[in-house]
């Protein structure tokens, strides 16, 4: 809803500023140089992403539109998932979490956390990150390494749709320029014609540079720092989850452990004191 917010600002200002001037927005619509703009930048894209690439791409660029899921609601239920997870492993013994992670569409404790479950990249990060906790195939010395290395894929990941759309957003005023020049081409195929034609033709030609400035800066280029914005978040989110395996393997108390997954959050998503307490409540009466 944001991103579509100032989409419509970015677009209204500018028509309305044309329109103030005494322009008609009906001198700004030429399909053929939204054909040779758009045309040109998506071949770009694909030409130079793998499709991989493409494919996370158009998933970032659906989740800008659909927002965030990791908000201060998607962290409060982190920290209540994290701490009855530990807690169970405390009271009962890492093992006893070990058919929740083999199993966990069937756990008790995951079924609790619709956000967690259905989102699985979140599932199945958690689950490698726990697995070689329970079997004991790696040690608390070890594990954070393991994690980090994994991260930092998670985060090269992210930087590679951004980097294809920060190119394609730098190259629209080039592509603008050669739907001008193509329409000034036009324009000397017909510079014997009337006087109202030709001004008609050069306006076409003129459009196609104010499309690809207005798309690269107006529209492309803050899409790629909102999915910047996001990629960031969900990666904060990854590294909460990677203090929870960090946790189960040093046996820490599962507080002090919420309590230093708190410290790490910004400011947005950060619960104060009382709404921590209230999730050690939820936890503890169930």
């Amino acid at each position: 809803m944001v991103v579509v917010i100032g989409c419509v600002v970015v677009l209204g200002a500018v028509l309305g500023g044309f329109t103030m001037a005494g322009g008609k927005v009906g001198a700004l619509i030429h399909p053929s140089e939204f054909v040779t703009i758009g045309g040109a930048a998506l071949g770009a894209l694909i030409l130079m992403s793998p499709k991989k690439v493409l494919v996370d791409l158009v998933k970032g660029m659906v989740q800008s539109l659909k927002g965030s899921p990791y908000d201060k609601r998607g962290y409060e239920e982190l920290l209540q998932f994290s701490y009855e997870l530990l807690k169970t492993a405390r009271r009962d013994g890492t093992i006893a979490v070990e058919s929740h992670i083999s199993n966990p569409h069937q756990s008790s404790i995951f079924g609790k956390y619709p956000r967690i479950e259905k989102n699985h990249h979140v599932m199945d990060f958690l689950c490698r990150a726990l697995s070689p906790v329970i079997d004991g195939t790696v040690t608390a010395e070890q594990l954070p390494k393991l994690l980090e290395a994994e991260l930092h894929v998670l985060e090269e990941e992210h930087h590679a749709p951004l980097g294809v759309l920060s190119k394609t957003a730098d190259a629209l005023p080039g592509f603008g320029i050669v739907a001008a020049v193509l329409g000034i081409v036009i324009t000397m195929m017909h510079i014997d014609g009337p006087v109202e034609e030709i001004g008609e033709k050069v306006g076409a030609a003129l459009v196609g540079t104010f499309l690809g400035i207005l798309m690269s800066y107006g529209f492309l280029g803050p899409m790629a720092v909102r999915m910047e914005f996001l990629g960031t978040a969900e990666l904060s989110y990854f590294r909460a989850l990677a203090g929870v395996a960090e946790a189960m393997a040093t046996g820490v108390a599962p507080k002090v452990a919420v309590e230093g997954a708190c410290r790490r959050m910004s400011s947005e998503v950060r619960p104060n004191r009382e709404e921590l307490d209230q999730i050690y409540a939820k936890v503890d009466a169930s």
